[in-house]
């Protein structure tokens, strides 16, 4: 219930914590939006495989960073930071009977449905008691040849200290006997990470640490095994740099060597292990109860994407192409001047429907071997090992074209990478910037400067996602190409404010964060409610991954209140309660959970005939408004915002992937109305790119 305490005048205390839903309650829902794709009968096969991996992937990202944030916070003290004010040891309490609800559900999706579907379909995932004596026979040389060479077997007792158990890695544990002593002591054998997890035997795919405790006896000659079960245990991963570091490089290069030896924020373990074994590895590893969880069946389904890899087309979606986009479409075989195509006006890519190849990295590319270009300035977050960006910025500086490129050496997980290019690119002479201290630099920016002629034009590409063609191919992003004036020339001063040093240049079209993102769009709302009242009908919509901020959410609450209708289409967490009477009755929100990744970020303000339309990279979250350089561009084309705003009816019209939010906080898959087909966004999305 709501808060009965109301401001003067009776307006309803927007401050309510009541009208807030907690982040990581909010962020298991979406864990659990993709776990039902994984149950899902209308999804091929092996996708149904691929989501159950993604899913146990996110689930380790969450406790290395989030449940491991609210654990050094609880610990500290310090007093909850987001809108809705529950106690952190509450939330933390309320996280894990969620977790506990969620991995149960994990393991009767496994078991009950895709092992027997799979089984169906000639791919049979099978444990040691289905397989037949030869096989059984077969398994014994197996391990000897190919598995017993690999392993270690760890015991504790006098003088051997419980072995340190690496982050994510599984295990087993195992209590031995002496028969002659009856002494018994624990220990381990780590799963080797360098084998197939899942292995091929005759037909079937056994887990390797079942092939491992078939045997695990001949590790411990003349002993008794008394007890074998798996576990695995999840580490702190998340740290923070000194904004005094002088060597930025190796002040993160220290900190990915720590978080090796993080503490553990999870201990997942077979549910029916002994309270002996199970208390000798928490007291070890200083787990508490907790932080214990116990899995029935498969533990770290991150193995079943070796499933969903296998070569059965008739299981998987159907492959997407990208199409190139139809601006840059050549009709006689000669190259396409990418550059000339923008001069003649914006352009807006829509990755994956349009090819990241032909559209943002031939923009770099094409820079590269362009004599005509002075200067490439670049961001960098994530990308990935086999890009071709980075080292078209090498050969730029090797060419002599001025080349800055900012590197985020925080991006979590990206780190080592990051690093490694970084280095790289310095040694060829590419000017290597490492961002504000305190502030990751998240906007993605490509700044190319060249001369035509007697004049000196910038171009832009201002995008929503990474630099990153894996992603590109998996993730829905959007992109501006330009060479408007205005926003090339506040790009450029943004590039040198973070490069040199001064303080905080004026922006004349970017919204750029921590400046004044917030400020901004919150006074974009504000316009609309104006305008609203005015009598020029308004409308808001906002598409992105997490919407938690409190500022923000306060603004979509008084355009409700106004009258203003509110479409939210967040892939996450939301913080907001749609719904509530008096508060955000008009307020609608829809999750879309499809075969990509929904990533782009799109603000459209409607008030009468005008709209007003921007895209960057920036959720609404204290982390990306506050802690984080993040640049948002406004849309000014009106053939550019046409195509957005198809974009945004498109999902919001979906009946087939969107899941719609409920003032009570329930997440429900929305259905189309009897007789009506379900309209999937993302399948129209691809027809469309097809058909332009």
């Amino acid at each position: 219930m709501l808060n009965s305490s109301d401001t003067p005048g009776g307006a309803v205390n927007l401050h309510d914590p009541a009208l807030y839903t907690n982040r990581e309650l909010s962020w298991l829902d979406f864990f659990a939006r993709v776990l039902a794709q994984a149950e899902d009968p209308a999804a091929p096969l092996l996708e149904r495989c691929r989501f159950l991996s993604i899913c146990a992937n996110i689930l380790d990202e969450f406790f290395m960073v989030r449940v491991a944030a609210m654990q050094e916070a609880a610990a500290a003290g310090r007093r909850p930071s987001t809108p809705d004010a529950t106690p952190r040891d509450e939330v933390i309490m309320a996280v894990g009977d969620r977790v506990r609800e969620l991995i149960v559900e994990q393991a009767r999706i496994w078991e009950a449905q895709l092992r027997p579907d799979l089984a169906a379909a000639g791919i049979r995932v099978s444990g040691i008691a289905d397989l037949d004596p030869d096989q059984r026979a077969r398994i014994g040389q197996i391990y000897d040849d190919q598995i017993a060479p690999t392993l270690t077997p760890l015991a504790v007792g006098p003088g051997l200290p419980f072995p340190y158990i690496s982050g994510l890695s599984l295990n087993l544990g195992l209590i031995v006997r002496d028969p002659r002593t009856r002494e018994q002591r624990f220990a381990r054998v780590k799963v080797p990470p360098g084998l197939p997890r899942l292995y091929p035997v005759g037909g079937h795919l056994v887990p390797l640490e079942q092939l491992m405790a078939a045997h695990i006896d001949r590790l411990f000659p003349g002993m008794d095994v008394v007890e074998c079960i798996r576990f695995r245990v999840t580490r702190d991963a998340d740290f923070d740099i000194s904004e005094d570091a002088d060597d930025l490089l190796g002040a993160v290069e220290d900190q990915l060597r720590q978080r090796r030896f993080g503490h553990v924020v999870r201990l997942e373990i077979q549910k029916d292990a002994s309270g002996l074994i199970l208390d000798e590895v928490s007291r070890a590893l200083e787990v508490a109860p907790s932080d214990i969880y116990t899995v029935p069946g498969l533990i770290d389904m991150t193995c079943l994407g070796a499933v969903a890899n296998l070569d059965m087309p008739e299981h998987t979606y159907e492959p997407w192409h990208p199409t190139v986009p139809p601006r840059l479409r050549s009709l006689d075989e000669e190259p396409v001047d990418i550059f000339h195509v923008i001069r003649t006006g914006d352009m807006i890519v829509h990755h994956p429907y349009h090819d990241f190849t032909a559209s943002v990295e031939q923009f770099v590319v094409n820079a590269v071997e362009d004599p005509s270009v002075l200067a490439i300035k670049q961001t960098v977050y994530r990308t990935s090992g086999d890009s071709p960006i980075v080292p078209a910025l090498i050969r730029a500086a090797e060419s002599g074209i001025q080349t800055v490129c900012l590197v985020e050496v925080k991006a979590r997980f990206d780190e080592e990478r990051n690093i490694h290019w970084a280095r790289a690119m310095e040694r060829a002479g590419v000017h290597v910037v490492y961002g504000i201290p305190g502030l990751k630099t998240h906007g993605k920016l490509c700044l190319v400067v060249r001369r035509e002629h007697d004049v000196v034009r910038r171009y832009v590409h201002i995008g929503t996602g990474n630099y990153n063609p894996a992603t590109a191919h998996l993730y829905t992003d959007v992109g501006l190409f330009t060479t408007d004036d205005a926003v090339t020339g506040d790009v450029a001063n943004l590039f040198n404010y973070l490069t040199g040093f001064g303080q905080p240049p004026e922006y004349g079209k970017i919204l750029v964060a921590p400046s004044h993102l917030r400020d901004r769009l919150i006074s974009e709302i504000d316009r609309v409610i104006e305008a609203h009242r005015a009598g020029q009908p308004g409308r808001v919509v906002i598409k992105l991954n997490a919407f938690i901020d409190g500022p923000m959410i306060e603004a979509v609450y008084r355009a409700s209140q106004a009258g203003v209708p509110v479409d939210l289409i967040v892939r996450s967490i939301c913080g907001l309660r749609p719904g509530v009477a008096g508060v955000s009755d008009n307020v609608r929100v829809i999750s879309i959970v499809g075969r990509f990744l929904e990533h782009a970020r799109i603000f459209a303000f409607h008030s009468g005939d005008e709209a007003r339309v921007f895209i960057g990279s920036a959720d609404m979250m204290v982390r990306n408004l506050d802690h984080r350089v993040e640049v948002v561009t406004p849309i000014d084309d009106a053939a550019c915002q046409r195509d957005l705003l198809d974009a945004l009816d498109i999902e919001l019209a979906d009946t087939a992937l969107a899941w719609e939010l409920t003032s009570g906080g329930e997440w429900v898959h929305r259905r189309p109305a009897p007789g009506e087909a379900p309209l999937n966004s993302q399948d129209v999305l691809m027809r469309r790119a097809m058909s332009a």
